[in-house]
């Protein structure tokens, strides 16, 4: 017996030896930070869906680092202090990097969070200006920011001969950085803001709103918030009578907002992200979401399975998940392969290009208007 014991002991200790590292045996994970309950829940996990779609596939084809990933999702309820809440969690629990951000109101509060963590973080959507200056260095933003936006509705404006504009936000971090943005560049460029309207989220009732719309008679109405009150004031707005255009940004392209404006969104015009249905090399990409999920995907997925293979790239290039040599490889990123276009990124960590279209309601769906 004795014999057999230590017999035992020593395969034990041989096994141990020749074993791989425990940061091998354990495999990474990725961090995802959306929101998946609230108002925007929708657009939260179906880029926490579009994540997990492209980790599926990183796994088929051998991992990263020769490791599989898995993913933990932190849910920021597009709010501030839920936000900050998922990512003190997030950064807790040991995740290479974080891929995610929706609410530019609630990333802000978590670049000091991953920052004092040094833990890379791939902003996938959210663009608001205010992003910048908060930004301690590991954060990386591979949506356009509200400068590109206002760059492209400035353009669809004029081209369309509009002089007096009525601007309607939020008061939040996106849509109040874009309403201002808009505000300054028309006034600089000696036009008209007939109208500048702040609103409470969650209103249902916007008839003041539509009574000094309709009084100042402005050529076009840009509402720079999100889809699920936007199409309340559209709706509203067209049953007051009025004519003019009704621009929408990028926090309003879902195919939801058909849904709540009815047919008062036919001709709304949207400043939009690239979205699946409009990039040519993102039919293989859409077939697997809607076999996986059942349903097609929304408009921030592709930039959401971008931002999960940017994290696996800079990890490969890194040779390394220690953060500071994955931050560093994204700095120095030149990624191709993204479906909504190529990645690299300015010495502010934006997107080193504009990626915004123009979009129009028609027939109850968007349609390219360029």
């Amino acid at each position: 017996m004795r014999d057999a014991i230590k017999a035992l002991a020593t395969g034990t200790l041989l096994a141990a030896a020749f074993a791989a590292p425990a940061s091998a045996q354990s495999g990474l994970t990725f961090g995802i930070l959306v929101p998946t309950t609230g108002s925007e829940a929708t657009y939260g996990q179906d880029m926490a869906n579009a994540m997990n779609l492209a980790i599926d596939e990183l796994n088929a084809a051998g991992g990263v680092l020769g490791q599989q990933v898995t993913t933990t999702v932190g849910d920021d309820a597009c709010d501030p202090q839920e936000a900050v809440n998922a990512a003190s969690k997030l950064a807790s629990s040991g995740v290479v990097g974080v891929v995610g951000g929706y609410c530019s109101g609630a990333t802000v509060p978590t670049l000091k969070i991953f920052g004092d963590a040094d833990i890379p973080f791939v902003i996938a959507a959210a663009n608001s200006t205010q992003l910048i200056p908060a930004n301690p260095g590991n954060a990386f933003m591979i949506n356009s920011t509200g400068n590109d936006q206002v760059a492209k509705a400035v353009e669809f404006f004029e081209s369309q001969s509009i002089n007096s504009l009525a601007i309607v936000n939020q008061g939040d971090a996106y849509s109040q950085d874009l309403a201002q943005l808009t505000r300054t560049r028309w006034e600089a460029d000696g036009k008209t803001i007939a109208a500048y309207e702040t609103v409470n989220k969650g209103e249902q009732d916007y008839s003041a709103i539509v009574t000094n719309i309709r009084a100042a008679n402005p050529d076009a109405v840009f509402w720079t918030a999100y889809y699920a009150d936007g199409g309340l004031l559209i709706r509203q707005l067209r049953e007051a009578g009025y004519q003019g255009v009704i621009a929408v940004g990028d926090g309003s392209n879902s195919p939801e907002l058909f849904n709540i404006a009815g047919p008062a969104a036919e001709g709304v015009i949207a400043f939009s992200n690239p979205i699946a249905d409009f990039l040519p090399g993102a039919a293989a990409f859409v077939e697997a979401y809607q076999a996986k999920y059942g349903n097609a995907p929304g408009p921030y997925a592709p930039l959401a399975y971008d931002g999960a293979k940017l994290l696996a790239f800079a990890i490969e290039a890194a040779g390394s998940a220690e953060p500071d040599a994955i931050i560093a490889a994204l700095k120095a990123v030149d990624y191709q392969d993204g479906l909504a276009g190529a990645i690299s990124f300015t010495d502010e960590n934006t997107l080193a290009r504009s990626n915004f279209i123009v979009l129009r309601g028609q027939g109850g769906a968007w349609t390219l208007a360029e």
